[in-house]
């Protein structure tokens, strides 16, 4: 096991690592930009380092200080958590380089699945389900079209280096594809210094489902069943559950073996995400894979009794999954709202500032992954998320109800959070019945009702 981690992330996810960290007797180290100096990953950490100013190019998303910071320490183990340097092949390799673990899967692997191009034709080559459109990298707007003419239309333009629907397009005629091939190479280009495309058939009305696998270095892969990620504003997650309320047990075993599949073809170590979409008839199609733990990883971690963190950390370090397949059964029912510091009434536009006052709700079956506290100040420098509120039932009936009270129980002033929003959405008829799909928000949002839930 390792001698000491350094945690190369802040916010809630670094805390979580840190945690997990104390239970295995494993000393840790944390990084903070000056603007994160009093932040509870600073505090609760063995060790803290200033890497940098506010900006993440200066602190968080510069590897040369991580690494400074992890020899001056003796940390012999990096956990990148998500997002920043968490799914970057060369940070990967300058950690071999310099004899420290990166704790995920190996840089090759990392770069081969970063690629969307490439990763579809490795699963495809694996035999996983893939969504018809192009091999590779379309080149012109004239092999776009006949790409489009072969899959049907409407289609969609995705960047191959891309996520978070920047680089993406939907496209429904011929005559509107060169005007959106062009606008979404010019974003891919400014959001990821690649303006790369490639396309794919267009699935109306589908849903977002993800299995989480677990893979050791002697060759060992499992899953832990899915996670139902539908429930999404402009291509980025609100609320996740598991299991799905529309995957059955045959379903379940099924996506779970081809991600699985997958995952071996590729020579995957460590905790990682296949995604698929899955349309109305219960066919699913890969996606992407993400290689590093996923926001969302708390609900299978309630459904499936796995700390998916100690995980990750164990198979990092050599050990042998000390879980079998048969083992992994579903208990009950998970769902996860990701609470933002953004103004849901306002086009949801980042509100940084101080937190004035904050309780947390509690009692069975409530979890709360957060970073913040009365007088924390939400930087205006990161992601806006702020907490994640999840909640464990016998079934998802009761997880709703039990969601609702935790809701109400959750107080933030000061800034405005997406609390209201999540009342709002899971007190639907539809989402009650598990009736959505990647589009449900955007048919039922309603600005009003959202602004009443925030004045009450």
């Amino acid at each position: 096991m390792f001698s000491k981690i350094l945690i190369a992330n802040r916010g809630e996810i670094a805390l979580r690592i840190i945690r997990a960290c104390k239970e295995l007797g494993i000393p840790t180290v944390a990084v903070y930009s000056t603007q994160d100096e009093n932040a509870l990953h600073t505090i609760f950490a063995d060790e803290a380092v200033c890497i940098g100013p506010p900006p993440s190019n200066q602190s968080y998303l510069n590897p040369v200080r991580i690494i400074s910071a992890a020899e001056i320490t003796g940390a012999d183990a990096i956990h990148p958590g998500y997002g920043f340097l968490a799914e970057n092949a060369d940070f990967a390799e300058m950690c071999e380089s310099c004899n420290i673990t990166f704790i995920g899967p190996t840089p090759d692997v990392i770069r081969r699945m970063g690629d969307k191009a490439e990763a579809k034709h490795a699963m495809k080559e694996a035999g996983v389900p893939v969504i018809p459109g192009s091999e590779g990298v379309v080149q012109s707007v004239e092999e776009a079209k006949k790409i489009a003419r072969d899959v049907g239309y409407p289609i969609i333009l995705k960047a191959v280096a891309g996520g978070g629907g920047k680089g993406m397009r939907i496209v429904r005629d011929e005559e509107s594809l060169e005007n959106s091939f062009m606008m979404a190479r010019a974003e891919a280009e400014a959001a990821f210094g690649n303006p790369g495309l490639y396309i794919e058939k267009y699935i109306e009305s589908p849903r977002h489902i993800e299995v989480q696998v677990l893979a050791d270095t002697h060759g060992n892969v499992i899953h832990l069943g899915e996670r139902e990620c539908s429930i999404q504003r402009r291509h980025q997650k609100l609320i996740e559950e598991a299991p799905s309320p529309v995957v059955t047990p045959e379903l379940r075993d099924r996506m779970g073996m081809v991600a699985v599949k997958g995952a071996r073809f590729v020579g995957y170590q460590s905790a990682g995400t296949i995604e698929f979409l899955m349309d109305e008839q219960g066919n699913f199609y890969f996606m992407e894979m993400n290689t590093r733990i996923q926001v969302e990883h708390p609900v299978t971690e309630m459904v499936y009794n796995v700390d998916l963190i100690k995980e990750q950390i164990r198979l990092a370090a050599g050990e042998k999954l000390g879980i079998d397949q048969s083992e992994i059964k579903p208990v009950g029912h998970a769902i996860e709202c990701r609470i933002n510091a953004e103004d849901p009434v306002n086009n949801f536009i980042p509100s940084p500032g101080e937190i004035s006052y904050f309780h947390m709700p509690g009692g069975p079956g409530v979890r709360v992954d957060t970073h913040v506290y009365s007088s924390y100040v939400v930087p205006p420098f990161y992601d806006s998320l702020i907490a994640k509120l999840i909640v464990h039932a016998r079934n998802r009936r009761e997880a709703i109800r039990r969601l609702n009270r935790a809701l109400d129980e959750f107080v933030i002033e000061g800034v405005r959070t997406t609390i209201p929003f999540h009342k709002f959405v899971i007190n639907t008829v539809e989402f009650q019945e598990g009736r959505f799909d990647t589009h449900f928000i955007e048919k039922i949002y309603d600005k009003d009702k959202v602004a009443s839930l925030m004045e009450s």
